[in-house]
């Protein structure tokens, strides 16, 4: 039996940030269900820093993540995590405009939100594109994610401070005991606890459920992603010959592509509802991911070097699941972080330890707890 303050409940980016933010205060466990670290959602990421990316909750704790990314190398030992890459924002329909005007509009005056940008302007960045978009917008504060360094950062500070991490040590039961918990894993550990953290992501739902607590009534969805070998010549912009080739996402959301070495990511920005488990991509999203950017570009996709598939665990009106069920004090969920959870991790584990803790948050990530509430939607299993 091992007594601690705070035990977390998932090794990804979102659990092993949030416990290191909690261990400054308090005494932290972490419990990993798989044998490496980080598995899942977190190493299977398109690894991107997009302001203005997703839901209002979620733009401002990415916003409020853009200072943390600067000061956390100096924090955590780490090399620099943010690399700039912009990205194109493209339509080349009615329809996918009018999508991209309305993202336009609705972030007018937000800090790091894209901007409108002359579609012939964005064929001379982007000169791989077959003919200029009807629309285009660009985001200029976007960057590529160390995600590894930044996962081992927080799993090194977290230890630093005193956490403890154990890994094969998937959660079988959780109960009340008095105030507190007692967590059993499958080895037959057994961990006591003033609070539980779940912070499963895909999982979340079934940790909750252990406990015989209800879900956030969470969706997992499947997201493809295929490495096509490709000329590095072709990978070069319409700006300085060491700038690196913008991003470019379809504004319906039905491609995307990220130049990295010589291959190019390409997804068919898929999203197929699943269980959680290890994901595996289809082999006919990895064709349609093909297909669309060779319409949409002049890439010579004529292979595939490796595929592989992520999940992404979304809440009814996606944005981030942060708190506690008042008939169930001390289980408190960080989950539903969809596509944001590296983009948003420092501003969400900044605003889940204070809130764990009762402490304030930090102005800019103070975001109002009705709104990332559990007990926001009626009918959460």
């Amino acid at each position: 039996m091992t007594d601690t303050d705070l035990l977390v409940v998932g090794g990804g980016i979102a659990g092993i940030s949030t416990a290191y933010g909690l261990a400054a205060h308090a005494r932290v466990v972490l419990l990993e269900a798989e044998r490496d670290l980080p598995v899942h959602s977190t190493a299977r990421s398109a690894a991107t820093y997009i302001p203005g990316h997703g839901t209002g909750p979620f733009r401002t704790l990415i916003a409020a993540s853009g200072p943390r990314y600067a000061a956390l190398p100096a924090e955590l030992g780490t090399p620099p995590l943010l690399s700039p890459r912009p990205v194109l924002h493209v339509a080349d329909d009615d329809a996918s405009a009018e999508t991209l005007q309305a993202m336009l509009d609705e972030q007018t005056g937000e800090p790091g939100a894209p901007v409108p940008l002359d579609p012939a302007e964005a064929l001379r960045r982007v000169p791989i594109l077959r003919t200029a978009p009807q629309l285009a917008a660009w985001t200029s504060g976007s960057a590529d994610v160390d995600t590894a360094a930044l996962h081992d950062g927080y799993r090194r500070g977290l230890r630093a401070r005193g956490g403890v991490v154990h890994r094969d040590a998937r959660v079988t039961a959780i109960t009340r005991d008095g105030d507190g918990w007692v967590v059993t894993t499958a080895t037959g550990a057994r961990f006591t606890a003033a609070a539980v953290v779940d912070a499963a992501g895909a999982w979340a739902d079934e940790v909750a459920a252990l406990a015989g607590i209800p879900g956030a009534g969470l969706t997992v969805y499947r997201r493809t992603i295929a490495a096509c070998p490709v000329e590095p010549s072709l990978l070069r912009t319409g700006e300085g010959p060491d700038d690196p080739l913008p991003m470019v996402i379809d504004a319906a959301e039905r491609w995307y592509l990220k130049a990295e070495a010589d291959t190019v990511l390409v997804s068919p920005a898929d999203e197929t509802p699943q269980p959680p488990g290890d994901a595996r991509p289809d082999e006919l999203d990895v064709a349609l991911a093909l297909d669309r950017v060779r319409a949409a570009t002049t890439l010579p996709l004529r292979s595939v070097r490796t595929a592989w598939a992520g999940l992404r665990t979304f809440a009814p009106d996606r944005a981030p699941v942060l708190g506690e069920r008042p008939e169930h004090p001390g289980f408190w969920f960080v989950a539903g972080q969809g596509g944001s959870g590296i983009e948003s991790a420092p501003g969400l584990a900044t605003l889940a330890a204070a809130r764990i803790l009762g402490a304030d948050a930090p102005a800019d990530v103070d975001l109002d707890p009705d709104v990332c509430s559990v007990t926001r939607f009626t009918g959460s299993v």
